[in-house]
């Protein structure tokens, strides 16, 4: 049986291997939206044309007796098969040989027993048969370096715009490690297929880390002079990662989210990272050509009009703003702001960029006391998860400056070293009428009155806060601070996408639909994905709807008024965050719902411990709020986005809950003010639209422990990124995980004050 085997199969010809096709990517409407793929294949080079240090390097790292073994590793090939039975993984380690086989047999990648044995047929004779130059040749023309190259001389082009024969010792040994998987290699990153693992620092660190272990071992085996070795320490400078000019502007996002939407999800989708680097697929994206331009246009003018770096370099460089618009009929992804241009800036603004959302978080928050209502501070904490009290925007809370935050049960809650919280409020001012300041829960939505939700938030359970946001469609990994009051005045940092698409639950009375930006992906053979409406009552329409109206108070009378168009109903809510380092505007009429970031943060990937900077000062500004740029810029786009479209009006919203806290105010009494407790030794945070705590973080303003800088504990920083495009399963696992995976983008915030005095 194995010499008919032998027999039956044949010598690859390297000629004929990795012959990717394009992938056609098309608008919602169906029109072509862009063709990419088999444009940079590969091309074939002789092996006198290949360095001596990358084929040394692949030896080295790769199968260190190559020149001497048979072309196959039989333990190899038994542990895969028996892996196979077992329903594990089949692909393991092999020689130099068995990898060149495998991208040459790239027309049958099925893991079954008699692909197995016909790869190890194949790679018998090739051993037995072909020239070990030959086979190098082979293997290194046909391999996969990432972005799209097949072969080193593309890859050389691709990664350091040189031919392969120029390569050096430090780039071949770099190259040689983007062969253990692109994805997880690339200095640049690849967040659109792993936001978390793939991140520029992760993999940067991990390809140093992987580069250097070559270099190493091409110096034990003879391979490499030390002194040559040494000059190799850093990874090599490569360039922009995207030098096809069909990327450009907003079309490599849309690409890049459709891609990831896809890959993230292949299990439904059946599309893997291979298959979508082997092409020939049609995929029928989300996104409506008009709207992506007249949100990209929106942008642009605003910026275009206010942010001058050239005039004020100190405030205006590093500006950056993101977008996304979501249909709550549908879930569908319909235009996004990624960036400037996706050549020049790698990040997709419209995905998780680790800006905090701030006050946005607020509705959440009110959601969760309509839907569970807040918790009898006369019950043990068991019994009183269970019999609660739903609330009423009538409901009653303060609006005080500097209030002493409570737990549900009365007692005042401390942090972990025992220390009081005093919330503060934006201005550093109270809102209400003086003594008790009580407010209503619609006049603290319109003011913005982060005291007031704050205290709803420990009423409620910070637990019930959280259910409520993932349960509109913010990802968990997104989330942070949870346990700490400010939660529920946005220490979080959800993308644009899944903003839009949590306000897009409220907009259609409590349906949630996870965000998505592929509707169908076809081959030659046929279909094969289809995209299903699944769609969760996540809140009641009673819920939803009462939310809905409270934040159309927002726009028509309080934070949001920018954000008014003509003739239409608008619900919406403004973010900014303390140190005034993002703002946002997240909003939505019954037919469109869309979120608009902006936030200054260095551009440069390769620039070690970025962080937010402040925009005190920004395009002329004193400072940056939501209601500013960012509602100006939603309300542009949504103008022309919903042109022609017939006004709608939100659902009438049934009575809801009951008015807790409706006592009487107090009579005032001369014997404290709010002038003497002013003027009382409590710190004073510096003053921002909306002061949030990412309690986690070191305090970089007078906030958290007055002005001294401490460190509050938990890291609260990092791109620590819940995914791409909704949605999002299982990412690929790197082959070398090692090194860190956040982007260090902590904002150093501080919204109350711990310690102090207070009656």
């Amino acid at each position: 049986m194995a010499g008919i085997g032998y027999a039956m199969v044949g010598v690859p010809n390297v000629a004929d291997t990795a012959k990717a096709q394009n992938n056609v990517y098309y608008w919602a409407d169906d029109t072509e939206m862009v063709s990419t793929g088999g444009e940079t294949n590969r091309q074939i080079i002789n092996l006198s044309q290949i360095p001596k240090d990358m084929q040394n390097a692949v030896i080295s790292q790769e199968n260190k007796t190559f020149l001497t073994d048979s072309g196959i590793d039989p333990m190899g090939i038994a542990r895969a098969v028996y892996n196979m039975a077992r329903g594990g993984n089949t692909q393991g380690g092999s020689t130099i040989t068995q990898q060149y086989v495998k991208n040459a047999m790239l027309d049958d990648q099925t893991q079954t027993i008699t692909r197995k044995f016909k790869e190890l047929f194949v790679s018998i004779k090739v051993g037995a048969s072909v020239d070990k130059d030959e086979i190098m040749e082979g293997y290194l023309n046909s391999a996969y370096y990432g972005r799209n190259a097949y072969g080193i001389q593309a890859a050389a082009r691709a990664y350091f715009n040189k031919d392969a024969i120029e390569l050096n010792a430090g780039e071949c040994a770099f190259l040689a490690a983007t062969l253990k998987g692109a994805t997880y290699y690339d200095p640049a990153g690849a967040r659109s297929i792993d936001p978390v693992g793939a991140t520029p620092e992760a993999n940067q660190k991990r390809a140093l880390r992987q580069m250097q272990d070559t270099l190493g071992k091409m110096v034990e085996y003879g391979h490499l002079d030390a002194a040559e070795r040494a000059k190799h320490t850093k990874l090599p400078k490569v360039q922009n990662p995207r030098f096809n000019t069909a990327l450009s502007g907003q079309i490599g996002y849309l690409v890049d989210l459709a891609n990831a939407y896809l890959v993230n999800n292949s299990d439904t989708t059946g599309v893997t990272e291979r298959k979508l680097r082997e092409g020939g697929l049609s995929i029928y994206t989300t996104f409506d050509k008009k709207k992506v331009k007249e949100l990209e246009t929106a942008v642009k003018k605003v910026q275009k009009a206010n942010i001058k770096p050239k005039e004020r370099p100190e405030t205006d460089t590093h500006v950056q703003f993101g977008g996304a618009s979501v249909d709550p009929d549908t879930g569908a992804i319909v235009a996004i702001y990624g960036g400037e241009d996706a050549t020049k800036h790698f990040t997709n603004n419209a995905d998780q960029t680790g800006a905090q959302v701030g006050s946005t978080f607020k509705p959440f928050v009110l959601a969760a006391a309509m839907k569970w209502g807040v918790r009898d501070p006369d019950l043990e904490e068991v019994q009183a998860q269970d019999e609660r009290t739903k609330v009423s925007p009538k409901s009653l809370y303060s609006g005080k400056n500097k209030l002493k935050i409570k737990d549900y049960d009365g007692s005042v809650w401390r942090n972990e070293k025992g220390e009081e919280w005093l919330q503060v409020n934006d201005g550093d001012k109270s809102e209400g009428s003086p003594p008790n300041y009580q407010i209503d829960l619609r006049e603290a939505m319109r003011v913005s009155a982060n005291s007031a939700f704050v205290q709803l938030g420990m009423d409620v359970g910070l637990d019930k806060v959280k259910e409520a946001a993932l349960d509109a469609g913010i990802l968990e990994s997104s989330l942070s601070g949870t346990d700490y009051p400010t939660f529920s005045i946005g220490t979080s940092d959800p993308s644009a996408i899944r903003m839009a698409g949590s306000y897009a639950t409220l907009a259609s009375s409590g349906k949630q639909r996870d965000p998505f930006s592929v509707t169908k992906v076809t081959d030659k053979d046929g279909t094969l994905f289809e995209h299903e409406d699944k769609a969760e009552q996540a809140f009641s329409s009673q819920v939803a709807d009462n939310v809905t109206d409270v934040l159309k108070t927002v726009v028509e009378d309080g934070t949001g008024t920018n954000a008014q168009l003509t003739g239409r109903e608008v619900a919406g809510k403004t973010g900014t965050t303390d140190g005034n380092k993002s703002a946002w505007f997240v909003g939505y009429t019954p037919q469109l719902s869309t979120a608009i970031s902006m936030f200054r943060y260095p551009d440069d990937e390769t620039m070690k411990n970025r962080t937010f900077l402040e925009m005190y000062g920004t395009g002329g500004q004193e400072s940056i709020h939501g209601a500013s740029f960012p509602a100006q810029i939603w309300h542009d786009y949504m103008e022309q986005a919903l042109k022609g479209e017939k006004a709608e009006k939100f659902p009438t919203p049934e009575p809801i809950g009951e008015v807790v806290n409706d006592v009487p105010p107090p009579t005032p009494t001369p014997t404290v003010t709010e002038t003497e407790e002013e003027e009382s030794p409590t710190p004073t945070p510096t003053p921002s639209e909306s002061l949030i705590t990412p309690t986690p973080s070191v305090t970089e303003t007078c906030g958290f422990f007055g002005c001294e800088e401490t460190d509050g504990g938990n890291d609260n920083g990092g791109a620590d990124v819940g995914g791409t495009d909704g949605g999002v399963t299982t990412s690929p696992t790197p082959t070398d995980t090692g090194g860190d995976s956040g982007n260090g983008n902590g904002n150093g915030n501080g919204g109350g004050i711990f310690g102090g005095t207070e009656s």
